[in-house]
Parts: structure tokens; sequence; C-alpha cells
């Protein structure tokens, strides 16, 4: 039985601003604004930074642990790119060696106004084209946080993800705009929208989205997640996963729904990811659905890769130890780059089951014959009909 995800906007009743609270108007010191953010967040319930302001963040931002905020963003939050000081001092998360400027946690809290949070991330780019072991960090990390909503807010340019949700749980982004682009030729590598990791209940949607890898990804331990009404151009899709990835280590992803999504310019559309090889965790995915996509020179519009990242060698030896049950491709339409419009390479011995696709026939090849590629998977639903060379197990 397919599982329902459970509402998550009943929550943004009960977080309001206390009606004797005048909250704190912050404007521009002309140095360092973090400490005068920082105070702000502790002491009052209601912190303002009014349009035409700019903050200049130059040190780490650690606002864990708050109750009952609302900061309300109508001018913009703007990371310095102190390089040096910021591969030194940003705060670490051990999942993927990443790093951030900014953790935000506790409960009941809202970010709000029309503003802009820019990881000035242009000087990160161009430093990453020359020493890719750089971390570069997320702008916003919501970490260890209950019953937060995050709304109509503008993200540009961030060193690497834009955001990340870890260990979170009742998280809503809504009316987001993302938008990340380089002045130089160096690559906006890694700029993800959104990661999940390690939560439950989140929901992202209403957003526009313009960045240079997944528009969204669920990361290890994401369940009950909603992302409905995107426009993604430029990404590496929808993405759950990678999974299965460290050894040692079980990922689940289950009950997941992506549903109104407009992907454009992208490598991938609705895609499944997980490692295979030596030395690889293990992991389950369960209960996906991926329901009305429309694509646009996407160059994988479905895709089931249970060889990521590794080569086809390391991969027949050892086959990916991540299960992938119950997945749902339901009334995906559109044109690929080229002539494949889905690639579904699963490994043996049953790791995939139950891949269901249903309202396929709008997809398009872009050039050449409409082609799937399968692997290990027999399709159900009434689209796998349309591919017969998708319905035997013993395919490669």
């Amino acid at each position: 039985m397919r599982s329902t995800l459970l509402p998550l906007a009943a929550f943004c009743i009960a977080i309001t601003q206390r009606a004797a609270d005048a909250g704190c108007t912050l404007t521009a010191s002309g140095g360092d604004d973090a400490p005068q953010f920082l105070n702000a967040a502790q002491t009052c319930d209601t912190v303002v930074i009014p349009a035409g302001e700019t903050l200049d963040i130059q040190t780490r931002l650690n606002m864990t642990g708050l109750s009952n905020k609302n900061f309300n963003i109508q001018g913009t939050v703007r990371f310095n790119p102190d390089i040096d000081y910021w591969t030194g001092n940003a705060f670490f998360i051990p999942f993927q060696t990443q790093v951030t400027f900014w953790l935000l946690g506790g409960e009941n809290i809202v970010m709000n106004g029309g503003g802009t949070l820019d990881g000035a991330g242009q000087a990160w780019y161009d430093a990453f084209a020359s020493n890719s072991s750089l971390l570069r960090p997320i702008i916003m990390t919501v970490f260890q946080a209950e019953n937060v909503l995050v709304e109509n807010i503008r993200m540009i340019n961030s060193p690497e993800w834009h955001n990340l949700v870890n260990e979170g749980q009742n998280i809503v982004y809504s009316n987001i705009t993302i938008h990340a682009e380089s002045t130089s030729d160096n690559f906006i590598a890694n700029t993800d929208g959104w990661n999940v990791y390690r939560s439950d209940n989140v929901t992202i949607k209403d957003s526009n989205i313009v960045n240079g890898d997944d528009c969204v990804a669920f990361k290890p331990n994401a369940t009950n997640v909603l992302v409905s009404n995107l426009d993604c151009s430029g990404s590496h899709g929808i993405s759950v996963g990678s999974l299965g990835q460290f050894p040692g280590m079980f990922d689940i992803v289950r009950n997941v729904t992506a549903i109104n999504v407009r992907m454009s310019n992208a490598q991938n559309g609705a895609r499944i990811k997980a490692w295979a090889g030596p030395n690889v965790g293990s992991g389950i995915v369960q209960n996906i659905t991926f329901e009305n996509f429309i694509v646009d020179d996407v160059d994988n519009p479905v895709v089931i890769d249970q060889c990521y990242m590794t080569d086809a060698d390391a991969c027949a030896e050892f086959p990916s130890n991540t299960f992938i049950q119950d997945i749902f491709f339901k009334n995906i339409s559109g044109t690929s780059s080229g002539a494949t419009v889905a690639s579904l390479a699963c490994s043996p011995d049953g790791r995939c089951s139950d891949i269901n696709v249903d309202g396929l026939e709008g997809l398009s090849a872009g050039s050449g014959k409409r082609a799937f590629k399968c692997q290990n998977v027999e399709l159900q639903g009434e689209s796998a009909d349309l591919f017969p060379e998708c319905t035997d197990t013993s395919n490669d």
C-alpha cells in the first residue's frame, strides 16, 4: 500500500510573532555584521533586515537552539568571500565532507521577507577550478531543527550547496528563488538547490531554481518528503541519492513524492543513484513517486543508476548493496536532448523490484529513434508495453 505523506503546513499556524515584541532592526555596521546578527537572534523574537541593507557576514553564524523566532529578511545577507578564513572556520558537516557558513536550528522558526542570501560564490568558483580539494561552504544548513518555515527568500551564488536540511523535522521551503551563475569560464560546480539528510517530513514547493547540480537530492535517511511545483534549469535532476557510498552504513530513503516539476537544460530529470563496487555501504530506496514532470532538452529524463561513480568491471564484480523497491515514474513528458528517454540500469539478483512506468507516451527523443536502455529490470505499468525490451529481467 502506498504511504501517505503527513501534512506539513499545519505547524505554521503556531509560529507567530509575539504581540509585545517590537523586534530588532539591523543595519550594516561597516565591518563584520555577524556579531550583531547573532546577538539579535538570541535576544529578539523578530529580527528585521530592512530593504536596501546588506549585512556583511565575515565570520560564521551558529544560530542553533533557537525558539519562536522570526527572521524578516527584506535586504541582503552576504557572506564575505574570505576563502582563507572560511576554509579554517566554516562549520564541518561529516557527511560527504561538507562545510557551511550558517547553522540554523531549534524550534518554531520562520524566515521570510523577500530578501536575499548571497553566497558570493564567484571567488569560490574560480578558486575551485585550480584546487578541486577546496571545501566550499553551504549558504545555510537547517540543523537539528523542528517546525521551520523558510518562504519568499532569494538565494544566489552559493559556493557549493545552497541548502542542507540535516536532522530536521517538519521543515517547509516555499517560494524560494535559487540562482547560481558564473561570470568567468569556471563552472558553478556542486551548487545543489537542496539536500535532505537524516530528516523527516520536509516540503519543498513553489520554487524556481537555476544551478549546476541536483535541483533537489534526497540523501541518506530522508523520509516523508514532498517536492512540488518546481522549475529547475541547468541541474542534474530531482535525485534520490547518491546512496551506499560509505562502508558500514545502511542508507534509507523512503516515502518521497516529487510532483509537478519542469526540468530544462539538464543532465537528468527523475533520478535514483546508488554506489556499487568494493567497500561500499548498503541501503534501501522504497516508495518513491516522480509524477507530472515536463522535460525540455534533458539528457536522461528517467534514470535508475545502481553503478553510480563505479566502473563497469567493479560494478559487475561487486553489485550495489542498495535495494530499490516500489518506484513510480508517472506522466513524464517532453523531449530529451538525444535519443535516450530513459536509462534504467539495475544490479542483478532482484535488487530492483516493482518499478512502475505509467503515462510515458509523451516522452520524445530530441534526435534519432526514441530508446529505453535497460539492465536487470522488469517494468510494470501501462507504459511497459511500449518498450518490450525492458520487460525481461535477462536484458542487458
